[in-house]
């Protein structure tokens, strides 16, 4: 009986590292994918600060300081993502398998493992991976052809809408910002 466990507890064993093995092989070949959300993470919040940026830039500044200081904000945002990405990614190759990897040895068998691994590296799927961005941009240009006339009314309609609300917002923040100066007034005569 003893001798039953022991196979058994063996087999066993050999089972957990060969899909132990199986996942992190798996996810080797999903490292770039790993390292490109992450880079995607990371970039996100440059990203949205400088569309804030430019419509700041449109808005606040004069037309002949708008492109140098659009410059200084690009260099900004790239010197984050030069030192931010390289970190993010690299934690995310690191968590990957205490995330990722324990999800895969959890919901997926051994056999399957194997054919997933198989799929990944079929020439196949090389193939459709590389014509991703490829596919993705002959969709694109043909949705931007065949909705531009429909799309771009309405863009300027909010363009519009939009600048009609900050110029409607912009005369009552003056008289708010002009409600202190009189309240001053008294105060300078009460001193005198």
């Amino acid at each position: 009986m003893m001798v039953t466990l022991l196979v058994v507890a063996s087999s066993v064993q050999a089972q957990t590292t060969a899909k132990k093995e199986l996942v992190a092989k798996v996810l080797l070949l999903q490292q770039p994918a790993i390292e490109q959300a992450a880079q995607a993470l990371a970039e996100r919040p440059a990203l949205q600060m400088l569309q804030q940026a430019g419509m700041a830039l449109q808005s606040q500044l004069p037309a002949d300081k708008r492109e140098a200081v659009a410059k200084e904000i690009q260099a900004e945002a790239k010197k984050y993502a030069d030192e931010a990405v390289p970190l993010v990614r690299e934690r995310a190759v690191k968590l990957a398998p205490s995330t990722v990897g324990a999800l895969l040895e959890e919901k997926f068998s051994e056999d399957e493992l194997k054919q997933l691994i198989a799929i990944i590296e079929s020439p196949v799927n090389r193939k459709f991976l590389q014509l991703g961005i490829e596919m993705q941009n002959v969709l694109i240009d043909k949705l931007v052809a065949e909705t531009q006339a429909v799309i771009e009314p309405k863009v300027r309609a909010l363009e519009q809408a939009i600048g009609k609300r900050l110029a409607q917002a912009a005369p009552a923040a003056a008289p708010a910002a002009a409600a202190p100066k009189p309240a001053k007034a008294p105060a300078k005569a009460a001193s005198k």
